[in-house]
């Protein structure tokens, strides 16, 4: 057990992002197509964080052309360049699933100032 700890806390990061569900964020990940990587950028409201440590991941979601779209990212992931918060989010909830039903003005997280 003790050397699953000691391999696990080299794979993490040593600057972690500080956000929390309900905050939008800029997400930077490194894309590889062929010999080339470039860096896309991926915006959205952080709607659930999931498991702690090595294996701590975080779900995106955002709507394009009237169709939503969630990724999932673990946080000590490589290809994880940067995590921006562009706004705070105030919620109620540590999951916010129920934003993949509502559209326009109903799906919005009110901010936090």
């Amino acid at each position: 057990m003790d050397a699953l700890q000691i391999i696990s806390q080299g794979s993490i990061k040593a600057e972690r992002p500080q956000f929390n569900v309900g905050d939008t964020v800029r997400v930077d990940v490194r894309i590889k197509e062929g010999e080339r990587e470039r860096v896309q950028a991926f915006e959205g409201t952080v709607i659930a964080k999931k498991h702690g440590g090595v294996a701590e991941t975080f779900t995106v979601r955002r709507v394009a052309y009237g169709v939503g779209i969630e990724r999932v990212f673990p946080v000590n992931s490589p290809f994880v360049e940067k995590v921006t918060v562009v706004r705070k989010g105030k919620v109620r909830r540590a999951k916010l699933f129920y934003l993949r039903n509502r559209t326009g003005k109903a799906a919005k997280v009110k901010s936090d100032i």
